[in-house]
């Protein structure tokens, strides 16, 4: 049954990845369901494109991130929890 197989695609592949709107995250999902659905048509649409009333934001991709107690010990470490990240912070 398809449901079942779509349903194990995106908890066990599709979930882990690390994705935003734009990044080798998102790009990696993309290419996993066009591997699903080979008609899918993926477009590119490059940074700061203005579309509406919105433009696409800079590329980015986290390498590393935690929070730190008031004791310098990691208490939420990226690399084994994903957490939201906002770009317009991290700068």
């Amino acid at each position: 049954m398809y449901l079942n197989k779509y349903y194990k695609l995106a908890k066990n592949i599709l979930f882990p990845i690390c994705r935003s709107i734009t990044g080798n995250g998102i790009k990696k999902t993309l290419k996993i369901i066009k591997s699903q659905l080979p008609k899918l048509k993926i477009y590119q649409v490059k940074s700061v494109t203005k579309v509406f009333d919105w433009r696409v934001p800079p590329e980015w991709n986290i390498k590393d991130a935690y929070i730190l107690d008031k004791n310098n010990k990691k208490i939420i470490d990226f690399k084994n929890n994903f957490f939201f990240l906002d770009p317009k912070i991290l700068n």
